[in-house]
């Protein structure tokens, strides 16, 4: 071993130089020195030229294009003597020097935490050589320490904010519909029958002509720039003109117009990388037509189950046809990938089990570049993993993930590590064996039933209560435990809210009331607090702060909760609400619970369709009946155009009241209407029906394909 190993120890006089021979390596220089400054005692030398003559093993650096072919590819090699770094830039030439002093030790883990080791010797195989190569092309993670320069530079990742003059979702930046809409609607999308400002007419000339204006102001004013995006807006609005809709018929559909209007922009910018993105309706390849080659398309899987990976879901060769059709369109495929739950930042999402198989079915289908989107710059659940092991499979696929796994949990953790990888393994076993759909809008509340059961949260906060035990005289591995312990509070609090009055809800009975159980109330305090401290400002994708979250909790614990009769009374649906918004069933609406700003908690909701609910009265003689209707326009949740209230008596149905809503008017904010029905002797009655009559169709400002409107009502309070 020892005559096939160069022994680099940096003694006193017999120091190993770092050679750097031009202006391109002098930096990098540097850079490695003070590196291996810091893991050794005796500091290194840096030479101007590899002339001087040396007894010691010397680390040359160099920059040049000869031998590497491919884009961010490097080269380590050494022979009897000497260790050689060589990039074809600064940039490579670093990823080079990070990839070395990896293999010696040192370790990145976030923008601020890494590992220097104490080293006396480090060694290297003779005679090696390896050109280090890219999975994919392009790499850009979308994580809170990504915003960091050196730890891109440490992980070989990209930046979109950096490398894209106009990104993502951008038709309302090119025409802008403030500016245009009003006088010319023309310009728009033709959608459901009107004019809708939230896409453009493909094939209209002015369009076109506004558009390679917008797009030539911004070439000018973003030289560095690698990448232009022509996307369209975050919705599944399109042109359906006479013009656009022919091409979309012709080439397999609303892609199809996308393209040919794309095609027009590119053939104007040749020298220009231009991306769009395949998302929701363009989300499938366009058919007889070809896609300039400066079109750079950006595929998005948004609908898929992510507690699996691909190759393990049973009718994956759907999703896989349609990738390989997208490689048979274009000449340059990326992938947008979704690796977190976007309603719920802090809730545990395991699926950090399909990272590995997934990115290498996307590289052996031929995706050359990944976008890859988190929490942005929000310290959600174990984001610090997430990012490291990522970042370490968009450059190699083939990375060893448990080793690497291992590795992070042991410099990250410390001494609580076991029990950290206990917990992890733990929640994606759990995952597994329920067979949970992952999805990314989901919640911890759907999750009850399975690996965030109760069972399971109490194995899970044993182990981290493990974790904090060990850690507890170590400052910096404690708050890193506490964050874990902060998301598993998030859990409990969510659960907790939908519990109610059952076992593991919030409230407890108090004689003859409930109030929210002992402590409650300052742990959610604590909660927020401990948000502020790790930087977490937003608890979701829609801008939740802990402070706002902690207000919303404290409302429903002093006026979601109420006792009435109908709680012992028989509720039946008349008409079936969604599943996914009747979690439970009868239950919802008389277990005293009201629901609140939350339209996953607490309602009951009914797609298209009236919502109605029996009230079988036992005799029970009561004089009032409430409840709440929700309103989220942007969720497609309107009021009830009528409700009609009706007692059963001798086997006839009597109208004892009839309400209806004022006319409907654009309102996005959200709004929560309570309903009372009084001085009425329901008691005279075997049975009382409530009927609520949806909106007979979306307005005009809300109209999509394939969406209904909504109601949603909570509890049916009976006093």
């Amino acid at each position: 071993m020892a005559q096939n190993s160069l022994y680099l120890a940096n003694t006193k006089g017999q120091e190993v130089a770092i050679v750097s021979s031009d202006e391109d390596t002098k930096k990098a220089s540097v850079l490695l020195k003070t590196y291996l400054d810091q893991a050794f005692d005796n500091p290194f030398l840096i030479q101007n030229n590899n002339s001087e003559n040396t007894e010691s093993s010397k680390i040359i650096l160099e920059v040049t294009n000869e031998n590497i072919s491919k884009k961010d590819s490097f080269i380590i090699k050494s022979d009897e003597k000497n260790i050689y770094l060589v990039g074809s830039n600064e940039k490579t030439l670093r990823y080079a020097i990070y990839t070395l002093l990896e293999t010696w030790g040192f370790r990145k883990y976030t923008a601020k935490d890494h590992f220097i080791p104490k080293l006396k010797e480090i060694t290297f195989p003779k005679n090696f050589n390896k050109t280090y190569t890219p999975s994919f092309e392009y790499r850009a993670l979308f994580y809170p320490d990504c915003y960091d320069e050196n730890f891109r530079d440490w992980h070989k990742l990209d930046w979109h904010i950096d490398d894209f003059g106009i990104w993502g979702h951008s038709f309302y930046k090119l025409l802008s519909a403030k500016e245009y809409f009003k006088k010319n609607p023309t310009f728009f999308a033709l959608y459901e029958g009107k004019r809708n400002s939230e896409s453009l007419c493909m094939t209209n000339d002015n369009v076109v002509k506004i558009v390679l204006r917008k797009m030539s102001d911004i070439i000018s004013q973003n030289p560095n720039a690698r990448f232009f995006s022509i996307s369209q807006n975050d919705d599944v609005v399109y042109c359906e003109c006479d013009k656009c809709n022919a091409l979309n018929e012709k080439h397999g559909g609303p892609q199809g117009s996308l393209y040919y209007f794309l095609n027009k922009i590119a053939v104007q910018f040749p020298k220009t990388k231009i991306t769009t993105l395949a998302y929701l309706h363009t989300y499938k390849a366009p058919k007889n037509i070809k896609i300039k080659p400066n079109i750079y398309t950006i595929f998005c899987p948004i609908e898929m189950n992510r507690g699996k990976a691909i190759e393990e879901i049973p009718d994956n060769n759907s999703f896989v046809d349609i990738l390989n059709t997208w490689n048979t369109a274009t000449e340059h495929l990326y992938l947008w990938d979704y690796t977190v739950e976007f309603t719920n930042y802090l809730s545990p999402f395991p699926n950090f089990d399909t990272f590995s198989k997934n990115y290498k079915l996307y590289e052996h289908n031929k995706v050359k570049g990944l976008f890859v989107q988190g929490y942005g710059d929000i310290a959600g659940d174990l984001y610090e993993l997430r990012q490291y092991l990522l970042a370490k499979i968009i450059w190699d696929t083939n990375a060893d993930i448990e080793t690497v796994t291992n590795d992070f949990l042991k410099g990250f953790y410390g001494n609580a590590s076991p029990f950290v990888k206990q917990y992890i393994d733990l929640l994606i076993q759990n995952q597994k064996k329920s067979d949970r759909y992952l999805n990314i809008y989901t919640s911890p509340i759907e999750s009850r039933n399975t690996f965030l059961s109760p069972e399971a949260m109490d194995q899970y906060d044993k182990l981290i209560s493990q974790a904090e035990m060990v850690s507890k005289n170590d400052p910096v591995i404690a708050k890193r435990v506490l964050k874990l312990r902060v998301a598993l509070e998030y859990v409990y609090f969510e659960q907790a809210k939908f519990y109610g009055k059952e076992p593991h809800g919030m409230f407890q009975k108090n004689g003859d009331s409930f109030s929210v159980k002992d402590h409650l109330e300052k742990r959610v305090q604590n909660f927020v607090q401990n948000c502020k401290e790790f930087g977490i400002y937003e608890l979701s994708e829609d801008g939740l702060s802990p402070e706002e979250y902690g207000t919303q909790w404290n409302y429903i614990a002093q006026h979601n909760v109420v006792d009435h009769v109908g709680e012992s009374l028989k509720y039946e649906f008349k008409t079936k609400p969604e599943p996914e918004f009747n979690l439970k069933k009868e239950k919802g609406l008389q277990d005293g619970i009201k629901g609140y700003k939350d339209f996953n908690l607490n309602w009951t909701g009914w797609y298209g369709q009236n919502a109605e609910i029996i009230i079988s009265g036992n005799n029970t003689d009561f004089i009032s009946l409430e409840f709440q209707c929700l309103e989220d326009q942007r969720h497609w949740i309107f009021l009830p155009s009528k409700i009609i209230i009706k007692g059963f008596k001798n086997q006839k149905w009597k109208t004892l009241n009839e309400e209806k809503e004022p006319y409907l008017t654009e309102n996005y904010s959200l709004n929560i209407k309570k309903y009372s029905f009084k001085n009425i002797s329901f008691g005279n009655f075997d049975k009382i029906k409530i009927i609520l009559t949806p909106q007979q169709k979306l307005p005009a400002w809300r109209e999509r394909k394939n969406k209904m409107p909504m109601l949603m009502i909570d509890e049916i309070v009976v006093k």
